[in-house]
């Protein structure tokens, strides 16, 4: 009995629309990574790329619990001495709040180059418009 392992030609990629006004951040980040990775299809494989492309709007109305708004902090260095850099989530929200989003994905797929590849599938907008009319991207509902 063989193990079945899909090929680039049986790997099809659709385009889906996830809505992110109200919705709890860790709670999105989930559903759109499975999505990316593929595992709400059933050819899923841990090593291969057999996810979908997915668009993210409004972004800037994500919802988060408690007081993460004030106590949630972004961290980052840019290598250089005194380059130690900090930012709440209401900062972030204010300057990039794609940013938001983007990061709490970004964790939850494989850090390999795999993930990397999976990563550029994502397209986060704050606003409700987005570019990708010709894609003909399908309406996501999440679950819950």
């Amino acid at each position: 009995m063989n193990t079945f392992s899909p090929k680039a030609e049986d790997i099809t990629s659709n385009w889906h629309v996830v809505d992110a006004e109200g919705k709890m951040l860790g709670r999105l980040a989930t559903e759109v990574a499975n999505i990316l990775r593929g595992k709400n299809k059933p050819i899923f494989t841990p090593h291969v790329d057999c996810g979908d492309h997915v668009i993210v709007i409004n972004a800037e109305k994500i919802a988060v619990s408690g007081k993460k708004e004030t106590q949630k902090v972004y961290s980052r260095h840019s290598g250089f001495p005194g380059g130690f850099k900090q930012e709440t989530l209401r900062d972030l929200r204010a300057r990039k709040p794609e940013a938001i989003l983007e990061k709490a994905i970004r964790g939850m797929l494989p850090h390999t180059r795999l993930g990397d590849h999976q990563f550029t599938k994502l397209k986060v907008y704050a606003g409700s418009e987005h570019p990708h009319v010709a894609q003909n991207p399908q309406v996501y509902e999440l679950i819950g």
